[in-house]
Parts: C-alpha cells; sequence; structure tokens
C-alpha cells in the first residue's frame, strides 16, 4: 500500500515511543522507506541502534553534525520525503511547532519543511487539555497539521484520559490516507457527527438519539477521496474512523467551538444530531428528589445554530455546506424549508420515525435537497449512502 513512499519519521520525547519500532515493521512491511530522526528524549526511550536496525537506515540526532551540515542536511531531509510523521508529538514539540522554533534538529527540519507533516500526539491527559495546548493545536490544525489521535485510555502515570498515543495501525492508516490519491487530495472537509449531551447536572443530560454511524460512515469515505477530514464528534456509540483529525465534544457549545476553530474547509458537513435546547440553570450537584413528589424546575435555553452560523458567513464560509435533516414527518417539505431558513448548499434529509428502524440502525433512506430540487435515493447501507455522498461532494467541489 505504501510501496515506494518515503517517511521521515521524527520520535519524540515520551513513553509511547516505545511502540515506535512496532510503527517502523509495520510501515516497512507496507514497503515504505523510513528515514528516522530521533530527539534527545526519544532517546531516553528507544536507543539509536535498534531504530536504525529496524528501519534500515542511520538515525539522525544531531543539528550540528559537521559530516551532513557541509551539504545543509538538515534542509535536504524537511524535504526529501513524502511525509513527514512526528510519534509520538509531545506537548513541547507541539509548542515548538506552533511557535515556529527550531532549537533542535527535529524543530528545525519541521520548520524548513514544506511536505505535509502528520503528527500522533502523546502527552498526559492535564496536558492534553490545558489552555496552551488547546492553542496549538487550533494554530497547527489551522497551518494544516494532520492529527491522529490521541485515544482515551489508562497513562503510564496511573491516570486515565484523553492523551495515548494512537496505536501503530491507526497511524499507518492515517499515513495511508493521507498519500493515497484521490479527487479530493488537498481539499479539507469538516464534518459533524453524533449527538450532543447537555448537562442537567453532573450526572444526568439530554440529547437525542444518535449512534453517530452515518456520519463516521461520511468521514471515512471523503477520508478514501483523499480529502484531509477534521472529524467533530459528540458522545457517538460507534468510534470514529482512522485517518481523521477528531476532535471529541460533549455539548452544542464546545461543537460550535471546535467547528469555528477547524475552519477554513472546502467543505463541512453537519451530519450531527445537535440539542436544540440546554438547560440553562443546570445544578453543579446531583439533584435529589426531596421524597415528597416535588419536581425540579428547569428552565430551558436555545443552543447556537451550527448550521445556519456557518451557512451565513461571509468571508471564510466554505465553498460547500451541507445539512442533515432528520424528520418524522412531511420529510421533504420540512427538510426543504430547514435549507431555506438555514441558507445551507443542500439537505441530506432521512425519516427516523420509529418504523423504519433508521435511527441507530445499519442502513438510511436519503432525499437530497439542493437549489434544483430533490433527488431521492433507494434505501441502502449508511456506508453505500456515504460512499454516494461523497463522490457527490467531489463532483460539487469540482475534483470528481
Amino acid at each position: 500500500m505504501l510501496a515506494g513512499k518515503r517517511i521521515l519519521l521524527i520520535i519524540g520525547g515520551g513513553i509511547a515511543a516505545i511502540k515506535v519500532p512496532e510503527l517502523i515493521r509495520s510501515l516497512r512491511g507496507q514497503g515504505a522507506a523510513v528515514t528516522p530522526i530521533l530527539t534527545a528524549g526519544g532517546a531516553q526511550f528507544v536507543t539509536p541502534l535498534s531504530i536504525a536496525a529496524l528501519a534500515g537506515h542511520p538515525v539522525h540526532t544531531d543539528l550540528f553534525d559537521l559530516t551532513t551540515e557541509a551539504e545543509m542536511g538538515h534542509i535536504q531531509l524537511s524535504r526529501s520525503a513524502d511525509l513527514v510523521v512526528v510519534a509520538p508529538a509531545t506537548a513541547d514539540l507541539m509548542a515548538k511547532m506552533a511557535g515556529g522554533i527550531a532549537n533542535d534538529l527535529a524543530s528545525t527540519l519541521l520548520l524548513a519543511t514544506d511536505t505535509p507533516v502528520l503528527i500522533a500526539p502523546a502527552m498526559n491527559v492535564r496536558m492534553w487539555e490545558h489552555a496552551a495546548t488547546r492553542r496549538n493545536r487550533a494554530t497547527l490544525a489551522a497551518d494544516g497539521i494532520r492529527f491522529v489521535g490521541p485515544n482515551a485510555g489508562e497513562m503510564a502515570c496511573g491516570e486515565f484520559g484523553e492523551g495515548r498515543m494512537a496505536e501503530p495501525a491507526e497511524i499507518v492508516a492515517a499515513i495511508a490516507a493521507m498519500l493515497a490519491d484521490g479527487p479530493l487530495k488537498g481539499r479539507h472537509v469538516l464534518v459533524t457527527s453524533g449527538p450532543t449531551q447537555e448537562p442537567i447536572d453532573p450526572v444526568r443530560y439530554i440529547a437525542n438519539r444518535s449512534s453517530g454511524a452515518q456520519g463516521t460512515a461520511l468521514a471515512a469515505a471523503l477520508r478514501d477521496l483523499g480529502a484531509r477530514v477534521s472529524f467533530v464528534t459528540g458522545p457517538a456509540s460507534v468510534p470514529p474512523p482512522e485517518g481523521v483529525t477528531v476532535i471529541r465534544v460533549e455539548t452544542a457549545r464546545e461543537m460550535l467551538a471546535a467547528v469555528e476553530a477547524a475552519l477554513p474547509a472546502d467543505a463541512a458537513v453537519f451530519a450531527a444530531a445537535v440539542a436544540d435546547w440546554r438547560v440553562a440553570n443546570a445544578a453543579g450537584q446531583k439533584m435529589k428528589k426531596d421524597g415528597k413528589g416535588s419536581l425540579p424546575a428547569l428552565e430551558f435555553a436555545e443552543n447556537p445554530d451550527i448550521l445556519a452560523r456557518v451557512s451565513q458567513m461571509g468571508a471564510g464560509r466554505p465553498g460547500l455546506v451541507v445539512g442533515f435533516a432528520a424528520e418524522t414527518h412531511e420529510v421533504e417539505r420540512h427538510a426543504t424549508e430547514k435549507r431555506a431558513r438555514k441558507g445551507c448548499d443542500w439537505i441530506v434529509a432521512n425519516d427516523v420515525s420509529p418504523g423504519t428502524g433508521i435511527m441507530g440502525g445499519s442502513e438510511n433512506a436519503v432525499t437530497i435537497i439542493d437549489a434544483a430540487g430533490a433527488e431521492a435515493w433507494p434505501r441502502m447501507g449508511k456506508a453505500e449512502v456515504a460512499r454516494r455522498l461523497a463522490a457527490r461532494i467531489a463532483g460539487a467541489l469540482g475534483a470528481g
């Protein structure tokens, strides 16, 4: 799959570096050539000798190597690959990339390269969630840096949360997706998926019935056509696809912030089932029954309309904005009205009334509504709906 591809692999200084030997084996097993760059921190976890043996290539470590630098070796390294991969990408490396700092070989290569870059972040959950890291993530995404992971799980430090480096198989899949040729190669597509959860108190919430299956399938189909996909997902019951940049959120307001941070994009597809309302007076502690049958007085506020906001943007609006409409009756009429009200280019409408089995099921039956009218598709698997819709998007962007 990766035969003849040249990968420049930068190994950061984190415990996740112990997964890198497996990553190198997988890349070489698929025919890729791997040139390793080992940071001083990375060398605390894996040795230059072991990495060189696995890669079948000398390991580069020093910015001021007189032998290679006589020919400006760091410049040549930065531009001789098909893809630069940073795994693990530590908080320090991400900060250097975002700030344009070049004080060692790895950071200098990253600043000097005009080659696409994929990073696999790995750090403590507190570091991943810190405001500084969030700013750096947004900056890197805006600069076109692609992300794979991180995943949620148990950390080496004993804590649990998001920050584990993606598994080698996930990184290989992301690499293959970035290097794949397809009609959407070089295009950025934003996809939202899953439900949002609006808290009532720390243990209760209101939400919509959405598995996230259709949005997930669509993100995968767009990826397969070569697109760089930013996948903003609520707490879905299906896992996100590999090879896309995953941004996890819970509430509608968090989803809006994530969408705005992910722009600009060539196209935006809003498949998420966003809760229309939130509890304005959500309790900070678990609400208790008083034993007298009294009911809590919940006050509701309207959530931001993400689809309308993006559709009605001026400068920076995606060239194609696609909304979804899950309806239970008069599907086409309601969806047509929604398209006009929101200002989006297309609406993908489907009937989710209980008898259809579509909500949470493996199949879908959609009608595409655009300026030309309505186009009804037969019932089919959600993966096939996604493939057909991705091809239609590619055609609309002039890439088909």
